[in-house]
Order: C-alpha cells, then sequence, then structure tokens
C-alpha cells in the first residue's frame, strides 16, 4: 500500500504535465506548476497539524469525480478551465494519497522501511510515466489510468446520515448497489452520445455528467461501485474524441509527442498535429498534392526566399531545412537545387516514407534527411555549405531554446554562405518571440526583417511570422527587392537580453492574454 500511495502521485505529477502540455494547453513552461503542486502536498501532507489534510482529503472524491471525470478529454487546446482543473485534480489527490500514506506509517523501529519504499514508490511512478508508458501507448493513456488508480486508492470519507440509514440494512444495500449500478451504465451510455452529437446536445451530456458524479457520491459506501461509476464518467466523456481520433486517422507516440494524421475529405486534405499544433497538411487530389499549405504558402515569408533562390543566388542553390514536419518545403525545390532536411524524431520521417505524406517522394526523392539534433548535426557539418538555412523546430507550442540562442545563431551563420540567409519560422500563440529574434540580430551584427502573412480565412493557408536573417545588408536587400521590398518590415525593438545558452527566459514575451482564449 506504501507502494502504491507514492507511486500514482508521483506518476501522476509527470502524466499531469505531459497530458497538459500535449493535449490541454501547450504552453511553455507549463511542467513548473505540476512539479511544484506535488512537492508542495507532501509539505501539507505530512504536517504535524492535520486540520488542512484532512479538509483537503474530505473533499478529495469530489474533485477526483468533477476534475477527473475529464481526464481522457483529448484535443482540448487552449483549455484553461480544464488546465485549472488537472493542477487542482493532481494537489488534491497528492495530498490526501500522501496524507493516507503518513496515516499507515509505521512505529520508528520501521521508518526506514518506510522511506525505503515511499521513494521506491515514486520512482516507480516515474519510471512508468516517462519511460514505459511511451512506448506502449500511442496517446497519453498512462493519465486517465493514474487517475484511475488514484480514484480506488484516495479515502471515500463517511457518509451522511440519512446515507447511513438508508444502507444499514444489507438486502436495500444489495437494492441500491444493483440499481445505481444499472442507472449508471444508462446514464454512462448517454453522456457518450450526448459528447458525441453535434447537434446542441452539450447541455444533456453535462446533465448526464453531473448526474453520473452525485450517483457515485451516493454509492461510495461500496468503493467498487464508487470506481466504476467514475470510470463510466470518463469513458463517457472521453471516448467519443478519441473514437474519431482512431476512425478518422492514425495515432502515434513517441519520445516527442502524440502525432495525430487525420484525413478530411470534405476539406479536401490530409493533416497532421502535434499535439494541439498543426503541423502540416496536404491535399488528397493528385493535381493539387504539390501545393504548398498551412505556415508554408506561397506568399509567408519562407515560401517568397524559396521560390526565389534562383534568382538571389543562381542556378544550383543549396538548401538546408532544420524541421521535416510533413514535408511541404520540398516542394520548392528546383530540379538543379539541393536540399536536405534536419529532423530530430524518426517517426516523422516515417510519415513521409510509408506515404501518409508525399511531398517528399514527389518533389526531392533524392534528398537527404539527417537524424538527430539540427544544431549539433550543423556544428558537425561543413562550414558555409547552404545559401539558405530555414529553422522550423517547434514541439507543439513548446520553443526549443536552444535553437535560439546566441551560440545557436552562430552555428547558423558558421553554416550558410557569405551571402546566405537564416529564415526562422516565430509564429506561436503563447510567446512573442520577434523582439528576442531582433535582439539575437543586433547581437550578431546581421540584417533582418520579418514578414507578417495573414492570408484569407476562407484559404487553408495558415497565418504565419518568419524572420529573414543575413550576414550582408546587401543581401537582405537582394531578397527583399527579389520577393517584394513591401512585404518585409523592419523587427520591432529588441529585448533588453540576449538569449544564450546560460540564461533564457520565456516570461518576460509571454502573452497573457493567450490564456483566456484571446489573440492578437
Amino acid at each position: 500500500m506504501w507502494l502504491a500511495l507514492a507511486a500514482v502521485p508521483s506518476g501522476l505529477m509527470l502524466s499531469t504535465t505531459t497530458h497538459l502540455t500535449t493535449d490541454i494547453f501547450a504552453m511553455p513552461l507549463l511542467w513548473v506548476i505540476p512539479l511544484g503542486v506535488y512537492l508542495l502536498s507532501f509539505s501539507v501532507a505530512f504536517a504535524e497539524n492535520r486540520l488542512l489534510a484532512q479538509i483537503i482529503t474530505r473533499a478529495a472524491p469530489f474533485v477526483v469525480l468533477f476534475s477527473g471525470g475529464m481526464a481522457m478529454l483529448s484535443q482540448s487546446s487552449g483549455g484553461i478551465g480544464l488546465m485549472v482543473a488537472s493542477v487542482m485534480l493532481l494537489f488534491v489527490v497528492a495530498v490526501a494519497l500522501h496524507a493516507r500514506m503518513y496515516d499507515l506509517r509505521p512505529d520508528s523501529s520501521r521508518l526506514t522501511l518506510f522511506y525505503l519504499v515511499m521513494s521506491a514508490g515514486g520512482a516507480l511512478g516515474g519510471l512508468f510515466t516517462a519511460l514505459i508508458a511511451p512506448l506502449v501507448f500511442d496517446w497519453v493513456w498512462e493519465h486517465p489510468l493514474l487517475v484511475f488508480a488514484a480514484a480506488a486508492l484516495i479515502p471515500l470519507g463517511g457518509l451522511m446520515a440519512w446515507q447511513d440509514r438508508l444502507v444499514a440494512d444489507q438486502k436495500r444495500r444489495l437494492m441500491l448497489l444493483t440499481a445505481g449500478i444499472v442507472l449508471a451504465f444508462v446514464l454512462g451510455w448517454y453522456l457518450f452520445i450526448a459528447t458525441a452529437a453535434t447537434d446542441g446536445s452539450k447541455f444533456w451530456a453535462v446533465a448526464a455528467f453531473f448526474a453520473l458524479a452525485l450517483l457515485a457520491l451516493l454509492l461510495k459506501f461500496n468503493r467498487l461501485a464508487f470506481v466504476v461509476v467514475f470510470g463510466l464518467m470518463m469513458v463517457g466523456v472521453g471516448a467519443p474524441g478519441h473514437g474519431s481520433a482512431y476512425a478518422k486517422g492514425e495515432r502515434l507516440r513517441s519520445y516527442f509527442g502524440v502525432y495525430t494524421v487525420t484525413d478530411l475529405p470534405t476539406h479536401g486534405y490530409r493533416q497532421i498535429t502535434h499535439g494541439t499544433t498543426l503541423h502540416g497538411r496536404q491535399y488528397l487530389s493528385a493535381q493539387r498534392r504539390r501545393e504548398p499549405t498551412t505556415y508554408y504558402g506561397r506568399n509567408a515569408g519562407v515560401g517568397l526566399v524559396l521560390a526565389n533562390a534562383a534568382t538571389v543566388y543562381g542556378p544550383g542553390a543549396t538548401v538546408g531545412i532544420v524541421g521535416l514536419g510533413a514535408g511541404t518545403l520540398a516542394c520548392y525545390r528546383a530540379p538543379d537545387q539541393t536540399y536536405r532536411f534536419y529532423e530530430i524524431d524518426p517517426a516523422i520521417l516515417d510519415f513521409s516514407t510509408r506515404g501518409q505524406f508525399s511531398y517528399l517522394s514527389d518533389c526531392a526523392p533524392d534528398s537527404e534527411t539527417i537524424i538527430g539534433d539540427a544544431r549539433i548535426e550543423l556544428e558537425r557539418g561543413p562550414a558555409a555549405q547552404y545559401d539558405v538555412l530555414v529553422v522550423d523546430a517547434f514541439s507543439s507550442d513548446a520553443i526549443p531554446l536552444h535553437l535560439l540562442t546566441r551560440e545557436a545563431l552562430q552555428a547558423y551563420r558558421r553554416t550558410i554562405t557569405e551571402n546566405g540567409a537564416v529564415l526562422i519560422h516565430i509564429s506561436n500563440r503563447f510567446i512573442e518571440l520577434e523582439p528576442v529574434l531582433a535582439a539575437l540580430a543586433r547581437d550578431a551584427g546581421m540584417s533582418a526583417a520579418i514578414r507578417y502573412d495573414q492570408p484569407d480565412a476562407s484559404t487553408d493557408l495558415t497565418a504565419s511570422k518568419w524572420v529573414v536573417l543575413s550576414p550582408s545588408a546587401q543581401s537582405l536587400g537582394a531578397i527583399r527587392q527579389a520577393t517584394g521590398a513591401d512585404k518585409w518590415t523592419a523587427l520591432q525593438k529588441p529585448a533588453g537580453s540576449v538569449w544564450s545558452d546560460e540564461y533564457a527566459s520565456t516570461l518576460p514575451h509571454f502573452r497573457w492574454n493567450t490564456l483566456f482564449g484571446q489573440d492578437n
């Protein structure tokens, strides 16, 4: 029991982090909150004054039902309510289980064993979530499993007087259990149907969800019944979304995240999402499948530069691309040009080699794709090998900071030719990266400009921000002249500090309005 009570909060802390940053709210630095909440739970649960731990433990069944019941929700991008509910669930569960563990502690002669088992449980929970789950599951299924385990372990508390009278008789207790379980399956099925419906049944789905929660509280005199009803709540809310994901496309998980490939026949394209962020899209028809989409349209910064590479750099231009995605940029390649891709996750390359996306095979079948961390591979490679280097390597909406530091820019500058250019994609829902790039450009003595592309809403293109940097002001001028000088603008005021490998903080650049679903 000690082992289980320690393992579940530890695993839940990591699974909450993964669930939030993958499927609910892909905000940078969000991992700090679950970690802090988990550590705080020990202070409450092991405190000499037991009042606060007892209050939270009594509230645990309610929080588990109403917050944990949504643990199977998928692709709920930007849900501040779900984020708060998930963090609150983690804290309450961690306090309740740690407090129960504290109450079950042995006498002082066996405390060494107690703390050894508690440490082993924490390690076991982390091992399951961080190492085993990514290999076994294609989604963050460890999160609802751990929430379910929490429901099976938390103290359910005493019954109210009227509940005691209701279940005092053994025969009446059995009848209530039987009727309650039957009603729970009926409500669970209705919750599933209402959640899956698209005809405005949201109110009835919420009503069924709360009815199941109240039923679980009524049946909490029997833990098995409580857990069964809770499981029906999770499945009723989450199964329609997952069923749709499996029915419409392919889902794959690696150590770098959860990828979902979805066919949308009504729109005529296939797309890939990483967590909550769209990472590529390709038309299904043979006539349009080579057409660049999303952030890579012909009027986006990267589209303008790559389409005019021959004009600026002459025939045989060489292009390096950090981040493969669906392989969209391959279709800007001219027959005499050399393209090389850098991709850290082999799973992404598999989508192109297995045929889910054909940009690579259609447009650049002889191009090389190097698997590994792009910065390390570029630093190992020869200098001045590219005329254009494109950097587009974001994980969902999280920022790989080591690719946007002073040292990283030095590596990029070394990799391009004397008149070459670096293109960096800075579209991001949560972080305003333009001042960061302006500070980096000023620090490196490079000329820079930015392209804001806001396509018409009726198209399948996506708004994007691309920054172009060049060691040569004349080279940047040539790029702007070839692509349309009026399409590029100067970067805004640089940030006060330059990101480096020693220090980089996203907090000064966080767009707080995005917490409440606003954008600018």
